[in-house]
């Protein structure tokens, strides 16, 4: 994965569900100061990096192929806050997943 697709995987999958409030906060605040660093590296272009990440939150699917090329062009695989930031997310979301997964195997958890 290049970290282009890196970020925009962060990106397409938002803050995970399944943290607790107070965690859930502190990700949720992670993914806007991650949003917003992009969009501040996305404006040299004239804004039509903007649009396209603007365009991605809408539907990530079509547009994740072309902001992931914008983004490949914006020299943020040179950004280290972008991917630790990219990256948190990406680990919260898997760790969230293993702890819904967890909570239907225990007894009397996903019921």
């Amino acid at each position: 994965m290049t970290e282009a697709e890196l970020v925009a995987a962060a990106l397409g999958a938002g803050p995970p569900d399944g943290l607790r409030d107070t965690r859930q906060g502190l990700v949720q605040d992670l993914y806007v100061a991650l949003r917003e660093s992009v969009r501040w590296r996305l404006t040299g272009d004239g804004g039509h990096g903007r649009r396209v990440l603007d365009a991605h939150e809408v539907d990530p699917d079509v547009w994740r192929g072309r902001l992931i090329e914008v983004l490949a062009g914006s020299g943020v695989e040179k950004d280290e806050e972008i991917l630790a930031a990219a990256r948190i997310l990406l680990g919260a979301g898997r760790r969230a997943g293993r702890l819904a997964l967890d909570a239907r195997g225990a007894p009397g958890g996903g019921r």
